[in-house]
């Protein structure tokens, strides 16, 4: 009888600590951002071109959020899977820093690639878990995009740098535009 209570009672003990547990998401800097009480809170999308990727296409806009009196800049990727959508949220100043590391990246690829490696990986990661980066297996070099820290499906892989320069430009001229406006 002793047994099955002292049993019974570490069953009940160990559960308790394993669903007592919470897991704490962090919030991106977008969701902190967008989620403050007491105050109005406004969305404008301004597009851009689209992204071509490998197998598709993805969105891109950059989003301006009004927020009491702060206005702050996202760059957003979307892409459609085939059951979801994922999307980055880059803040302005995180896109600043991979326009930086674009080029370090770029000019690290070029020697990476003559290294012949079985696999070699080389990547920038922003706060809120967006990654920018470049594999070389078998002599092949491929540039992806990680849109969402947390999930599947959230890669997507484009063939030339260039592309990916030249969005992330276009999305810094458009948000100095805006900025000059108000």
């Amino acid at each position: 009888m002793n047994k099955l209570v002292l049993t019974i009672s570490v069953i009940i003990l160990l559960t308790s600590n394993i669903f007592g547990q919470e897991t704490k998401k962090e919030n991106s800097k977008m969701e902190e951002f967008a989620s403050k009480t007491g105050v109005i809170i406004k969305f404008i999308d301004y597009s851009l071109p689209n992204l071509k990727i490998n197998y598709g296409i993805a969105e891109t806009k950059i989003r301006k959020l009004i927020s009491g009196s702060e206005v702050g800049y996202f760059y957003q990727i979307s892409y459609k899977g085939k059951y979801d959508t994922k999307t980055a949220s880059i803040a302005h100043e995180d896109l600043l820093e991979i326009i930086k590391a674009i080029q370090t990246l770029k000019s690290n690829s070029k020697i990476d690639k003559t290294l012949n490696p079985d696999y070699l990986e080389n990547k920038f990661i922003t706060d809120d878990g967006f990654q920018l980066g470049y594999y070389v297996q078998k002599g092949k070099l491929k540039w992806y995009l990680v849109l969402e820290k947390y999930g599947s499906g959230n890669t997507v892989f484009i063939n030339d740098i260039t592309v990916i320069e030249d969005a992330f430009a276009k999305a810094k001229i458009k948000i100095n535009e805006l900025k000059s406006k108000i």
